[in-house]
């Protein structure tokens, strides 16, 4: 995880968004920003503003978190291996400055059968251009 003195922009940042970026933290379902966000767009890191997911491979997983098939592009995003609260997970990070992001789990849709469960506080929606 990297440290906060790593973060490429610190500052204007919630204290909820700090803890899940660089603590590997949690928001609260169904209570974060973009969960049933509608919006067309490319989902950026908070942090460094790298690329991340596409709206166009969001759905609604129920879980109250923002969930994709898929990343935007290979190499967007890095999967270890959390076993961290007694469970055994597969974290998600920013390839880019290694932020946490949320974790991925294999009971999402078609096609790639993949749900990417993200932590709001660490996206940020680019909306298209016609919105």
């Amino acid at each position: 995880m990297p440290s906060e003195s790593d973060a490429a922009d610190r500052e204007g940042l919630t204290d909820l968004q700090r803890r899940v970026m660089f603590e590997a933290g949690t928001e609260r379902p169904f209570h974060n920003e973009y969960w049933d966000c509608k919006t067309t767009g490319e989902y950026l890191c908070r942090n460094c503003g790298a690329p991340l997911f596409e709206s166009a491979d969001k759905f609604d997983s129920g879980t109250g978190w923002p969930s994709f098939t898929r990343p935007a592009a290979e190499g967007a995003v890095t999967e270890k291996v959390d076993v961290g609260h007694g469970m055994i997970r597969t974290e998600v990070v920013c390839a880019k400055c290694r932020v946490h992001l949320g974790h991925v789990f294999p009971d999402g849709p078609g096609p790639t059968g993949q749900r990417y469960c993200m932590n709001s506080a660490s996206l940020k929606l680019k909306p298209a251009a016609d919105e």
